[in-house]
């Protein structure tokens, strides 16, 4: 084999590894996913997003949760028997209040036992998804957020106090229209919340815990710890598997090209018979 042939074949490999490279990951990805759903009985979903670079550019790609995730995780949760638990691994900056409240209502309205796992961090949208479920479980330093709403990337609260501190011949009609729809934005999230949680914690304490989440008493990346979200009431255990932890190493930064954060087996999951 002479220099030029060796010199193609190093061209070659070096192109065709990134393909081997994914296609080695997605292997792993099924064999753990597969490996916890054995050991749990359940059906696991990923909602993962991580902040991707352009392979031109790199210019960053941010992803969140959109409503083709929403699809995907009603699509795997039809795929699934209500009687078998759901394992949720969340990993997000959040994303569109639509998407996010099709997913937590698909998992309030599932008969067997919802685990949410928050192996670092799910803030806004991805908070309002763990709401849904009976069980949060998060590690030490991981966090949740708030879920008030976000207008033209300002926060409705802040919109709607500027409006209302300046003589209204001061305020641009924008302004006025923006904290008109501030005020939905945030009746609206803070009614969502408080139906996920009135279930497991009263109505009382479900008000009182969704008015406090959604009506931007702390910033929008405020980090609510483990220890906070338990104070707080929510179901939250730090008995985090070793599993979890190992699968989300199989999501490196940056995790793929493809659009779609959503990973699941795509086959029905039914309950195991039991003598």
């Amino acid at each position: 084999m002479g220099l030029m042939d060796l010199l193609w074949l190093f061209f070659i490999v070096s192109a065709l590894q990134p393909a081997l490279q994914r296609r080695y990951l997605d292997a792993m990805r099924v064999r753990k996913i597969a490996q916890i759903e054995r050991a749990r009985a359940s059906r696991v979903i990923l909602l993962v997003h991580r902040q991707e670079t352009m392979s031109l550019l790199g210019f960053p790609l941010v992803r969140y949760i959109d409503v083709n995730d929403s699809e995907e995780v009603l699509r795997a949760i039809q795929l699934t028997d209500d009687e078998v638990p759901l394992d949720i691994v969340l990993h997000t900056p959040g994303g569109l209040v639509l998407a996010a409240t099709q997913i937590a209502r698909a998992i309030q309205g599932h008969r067997g036992k919802v685990t949410v796992f928050v192996p670092h961090h799910a803030m806004s949208g991805g908070t309002l998804i763990a709401l849904a479920a009976d069980e949060i479980v998060m590690c030490r330093h991981s966090v949740l957020g708030p879920i008030d709403p976000q207008l033209n990337g300002m926060p409705a609260a802040s919109v709607i106090r500027v409006a209302e501190d300046k003589p209204i011949a001061e305020v641009e009609d924008q302004t006025l229209i923006l904290a008109d729809v501030g005020r939905k934005a945030i009746a609206q999230v803070t009614e969502t919340a408080r139906g996920l949680l009135a279930a497991r914690m009263g109505a009382e304490a479900a008000e009182t815990l969704a008015t406090r989440l959604a009506t931007g008493i702390w910033t929008h990346d405020y980090p609510i710890s483990a220890a906070e979200a338990k104070e707080m009431g929510l179901p939250v255990s730090l008995e985090m598997p070793a599993e979890v932890i190992e699968l989300m190493t199989l999501y490196p930064q940056p995790v793929r090209r493809q659009a779609g954060g959503v990973e699941y087996l795509p086959e029905r999951r039914q309950r195991a018979l039991r003598q």
